[in-house]
């Protein structure tokens, strides 16, 4: 009982630190903020990683507190202002951050993203063509697949150019087709996947771009070396039980692996900065 009630003691205070954006001193270390990219509605997000995080906390014996922000937006924000000790993020930010604040990659599925240009299931479109001065749906501006690369593959490969509309997450670009509210949206495939069997059975997928790294676990540069390898290493290990890979599969990560700096070193060739601001 008397453990229970310091650990809330403490995920309180860590909640309060998060809030205000300060740093936890040295003697609270023994808790860390573990923060995901809200590509689900909040209810869903929870329910996919707060079982991983349990998992991992009690093969690292660290203090993990699962929290995130209402958009992706927001999360951004909160990422570049170093917020967060533990991150899942965009692969897009991950350069980005790694020079300020200081995110370090520690690991990432050995699979590469897809994003994906979704239609409705009944739409008249049938080319990427027609979405000419048409509406689309993303996540965030800066949401990789869903947004960068698919824009700018829309402009340079087809000449296509949009009305953007920022539904804030994934599951909200999903709705605003299927009702009807945008004439496209912007995801990847693997949170397609994600869906409720209605939501996916409602859309078509219209357009794939290439291939980037996917989206990495990261942790702040303050986190020491010794706990960084800890939580890489509990992670990795974690896909080799049937448990483990049962609750990674819903992120999707089915095979972590070890990440480095230099695997993102292809979204800069990529010169996507131009399709940073809204159309």
């Amino acid at each position: 009982m008397k453990s229970l009630s310091r650990r809330i003691v403490r995920q309180f205070f860590l909640a309060a630190c998060v809030l205000l954006g300060t740093t936890l001193p040295a003697s609270a270390k023994e808790s860390y903020s573990f923060s995901v990219v809200p590509q689900f509605e909040r209810r869903m997000l929870f329910s996919i990683w707060q079982p991983i995080v349990d998992q991992l906390e009690r093969r690292t014996g660290l203090h993990l507190h699962l929290v995130t922000s209402l958009s992706v937006s927001d999360y951004e924000s909160d990422v570049q202002k170093g917020q967060y000790d533990f991150i899942y993020l965009n692969p897009y930010m991950m350069p980005v951050v790694a020079e300020t604040p200081g995110y370090i990659p520690l690991v990432r599925d050995a699979r590469p993203i897809h994003g994906i240009l979704v239609v409705r299931k009944d739409s008249p479109l049938q080319k990427v063509s027609e979405l000419q001065g048409k509406t689309l749906a993303v996540p965030s501006m800066t949401a990789l697949g869903a947004s960068l690369l698919l824009r700018a593959e829309l402009d340079r490969q087809f000449g296509v150019r949009t009305k953007v509309i920022v539904a804030k997450t994934h599951s909200s670009v999903f709705l605003h087709v299927i009702n009807g509210f945008a004439d496209a949206g912007g995801s990847v495939q693997k949170t397609l996947g994600e869906q409720d069997p209605r939501i996916q059975g409602a859309l078509r997928v219209l357009h794939r771009t290439a291939a980037v790294p996917s989206h990495p676990l990261a942790a702040h540069r303050r986190v020491p070396v010794e706990v960084r390898e800890k939580l890489r290493q509990a992670f990795i290990e974690l896909a080799s039980t049937a448990e483990g890979r049962a609750l990674l599969e819903k992120v999707p990560m089915l095979s972590p692996v070890a990440a480095q700096i230099g695997d993102y070193d292809v979204l800069k060739s990529l010169k996507l900065e131009n399709y940073l601001e809204q159309p």
